[in-house]
């Protein structure tokens, strides 16, 4: 199988260098460009599997060539940007971005979120996404909103069955406590909505590793993305 190429673009030498490095020995192949210029030129002439953006720089910013890129092209994309605030993440999707880093971030995070976008980029290019999905020695069935031990059904919480509909129908993604919080609210009774936050998606992912994880407190399937919320990693 031949590696995924990613263009990693930021006008900072000194990260791009480091960049490539872990990425190349974590098993890429990948490009570097220093301006959203040169990025744009590059994308013309190769078919690059994902792009990762630095959202400040000189001149045209990756915001800018998120919105133009996204609206011709299908190509993942990732951004980095030192702004954390919940509004500047928001802009970044609504840009067209497929996923959202803070800086600073630790190397596993920004390979972790690599893969991820990459095999939804697959889903997304003509494979279907299962009906049913394994997560260790538990089963979720999609259609029947039901998760299986080996021997017996779950009882999963109405609110929880949402989570887990939402979690498999994008398994890999990373959702945003604020995501979560509006996949329960978008079908629950108004009571409910009223006392859905973000501190209540914790304590509902916390329960729902209870169901799901051989040791809860060290989950291997349900997962902490730091700084930004949570992701389903299934088998």
């Amino acid at each position: 199988m031949s590696k995924k190429h990613l263009l990693v673009v930021d006008d900072d030498q000194r990260i791009r260098k480091l960049l490539k490095q872990f990425l190349t020995n974590s098993g890429y192949r990948v490009s570097t460009a220093n301006s959203a210029a040169l990025a744009r030129e590059l994308h013309q002439q190769i078919e690059f599997d994902m792009l990762i953006l630095d959202v400040m720089m000189p001149g045209e910013d990756g915001l800018s060539l998120t919105r133009t890129l996204s609206n011709s092209d299908s190509t993942p994309i990732l951004l980095l940007s030192a702004r954390v605030e919940t509004s500047d993440r928001i802009l970044g999707f609504e840009m067209g971005a497929d996923d959202y880093l803070p800086k600073p971030f630790e190397p596993r995070e920004l390979l972790l979120r690599v893969e991820a976008i990459l095999k939804r980029s697959v889903m997304k290019k003509g494979q279907k996404i299962p009906m049913e999905i394994s997560i260790g020695q538990m089963t979720y069935n999609m259609n029947r909103k039901e998760l299986w031990s080996p021997t017996e059904r779950v009882n999963l919480t109405p609110v929880e069955t949402k989570l887990m509909q939402t979690f498999a129908k994008r398994p890999n993604s990373v959702f945003s406590r604020d995501e979560l919080v509006q996949s329960i609210a978008s079908s629950a009774p108004t009571k409910t909505k009223e006392k859905t936050n973000i501190r209540t998606i914790d304590v509902l992912i916390k329960r729902l590793r209870q169901k799901l994880e051989k040791n809860p407190k060290y989950p291997g399937y349900l997962k902490t993305i730091r700084g930004y919320g949570y992701m389903l990693e299934p088998d």
